[in-house]
């Protein structure tokens, strides 16, 4: 508590708190909402199974606009990635040492939950359990890490795509939306496939709109210090985003109308979360109307911007924001591994109740569920947490940055296709590890070459 307090008392005047609150609330709403969702069933064999309630209950379509809070998710990283590269070069330093920190800070407890995944699978195997049912329970745990692949082949490009912001401004994430846009129309009309682009050009759509959220709050922030540096920092007008009142509303409204629009008069379906048998998915990869969407998530967001930094300046408002951001990404990774656990030990004990989804018993029992759950994650958080909370910022280092950056994206690209691979195999795949050995090979490789280079390996000084 007192650590917290120190960092709380640290906190810099111009801070934009309501970042840290969306990206904490992000990440809570995931995680009650995969729990909340969850059916537990049985198999032919008597074993649990686990499945999205949500086929069976389409009136909560609707609610799924709630709930998809991943374009949230990229916007705050867009602001936060903007932020700290601007500090780092203001400090001297290059864009190869920020995402060198930027990968200790996510890889860290990513390599956590893999080893010890992993760990426990290769023991079940050598206990005699089919490597059918090893894959299962791994692949359900390892759900999180789809969308932890899409921000990593996001994050390696921020320098890239931040200098064409500083360009080119809002017409970059309006290029990317049109891209989608012709994503769709491809997988609309032919395979899959042809929408496959979607997940880079959606993501950093939103993504580049952080971008423009800082340039806005950095402009605000140097305009009222009356700094020299202001133009220099806050750059030309089209990079910023409208933060007044009237653009809120207009991205609000404008938002939902476009959206209500798509999933009525239009193709897409009405959730914005994956509906197994729905003929377009919003979310995997990322369509136009889950664009339209986020534009009114956004409008929200500016709307509620200033009275949320209010209430975030009262002390312990802010001591909750900074505790749950210090350990935010052990939450969201271990939080199917949570209910793995609590299923498997329920069970054990033949307690693990099973009514049909939808039922009363099934809704009666999700604040049980929810709370036990919660228990349960606390544990893991309070083992795996402090693997994510001591990671730090390096001292800025120079030597080859050509070798060094070209090193990082390649170990970002095998991190990347490790996680993708591991998305995409069968969940009855036979993998006595749980995790197909190619991709754990490639994620270690991958993790390793980034340690080294952030330890120092290929710089002089």
């Amino acid at each position: 508590m007192r650590r917290l307090g120190q960092l709380a008392e640290r906190t810099p005047a111009g801070r934009e708190r309501h970042v840290d609150l969306l990206r904490a609330l992000a990440i809570t709403v995931v995680v009650l909402g995969h729990w909340a969702v969850s059916v537990i069933g049985a198999d032919a064999a008597g074993r649990p199974t686990g499945r999205s309630a949500l086929p069976d209950l389409p009136w909560a379509y609707p609610l799924t606009w709630v709930a998809q809070v991943m374009p949230i998710f990229f916007l705050v990283g867009g602001f936060a990635n903007a932020a700290s590269l601007t500090a780092r070069r203001d400090r001297g330093g290059d864009a190869t040492g920020w995402l060198l920190d930027r990968a200790a800070r996510l890889l860290r407890p990513t390599s956590a939950l893999l080893l010890v995944l992993c760990g426990g699978a290769a023991v079940a195997s050598l206990a005699g359990v089919p490597a059918t049912q090893v894959r299962t329970v791994v692949w359900f745990a390892t759900i999180p890490l789809w969308f932890l692949a899409a921000y990593l082949l996001v994050v390696p490009l921020t320098p890239v795509t931040y200098a064409l912001h500083r360009r080119f401004g809002l017409l970059v994430p309006v290029a990317l939306t049109v891209l989608v846009a012709a994503g769709d129309v491809g997988r609309a009309l032919g395979p899959e496939r042809y929408a496959l682009g979607n997940y880079l050009f959606g993501w950093l759509a939103v993504h580049q709109l952080g971008f423009a959220w800082y340039d806005a709050r950095s402009s605000a922030t140097a305009d009222g210090a009356r700094s020299t540096a202001a133009p220099a920092r806050s750059g030309p007008r089209a990079t910023r985003l409208p933060l007044s009142r009237r653009a809120g509303w207009t991205m609000l409204l404008a938002g939902l109308a476009a959206t209500v629009l798509l999933t009525s008069v239009g193709p897409y379906p009405v959730a914005m979360l994956n509906v197994p048998g729905e003929r377009l998915d919003n979310a995997a990869p990322p369509s136009l109307a889950l664009l339209t969407l986020t534009t009114a998530q956004l409008g929200l967001i500016v709307l509620l911007r200033r009275p949320v930094e209010r209430w975030l300046h009262r002390r312990r408002p802010w001591l909750v924001v900074i505790a749950v951001n210090a350990v935010v990404l052990t939450v969201f990774l271990w939080h199917l591994t949570a209910a793995v656990l609590l299923v498997g030990a329920l069970d054990a004990v033949g307690l693990l109740p099973t009514p049909p989804v939808g039922s009363a018993a099934w809704l009666a029992w999700r604040l049980p569920w929810v709370l036990l759950l919660t228990v349960v994650l606390a544990v893991l958080v309070a083992l795996f947490g402090p693997i994510e909370a001591r990671t730090g910022r390096r001292p800025d280092r120079t030597g080859r940055s050509g070798v060094r950056g070209a090193l990082a994206v390649a170990g970002f690209a095998a991190v990347v296709y490790a996680l993708v691979h591991n998305a995409v195999t069968p969940k009855e795949a036979p993998e006595p590890l749980g995790v197909p050995v190619a991709a754990l090979v490639a994620y270690l490789a991958g993790a390793g070459v980034l340690r080294l280079l952030r330890s120092g390996w290929g710089s002089r000084g």
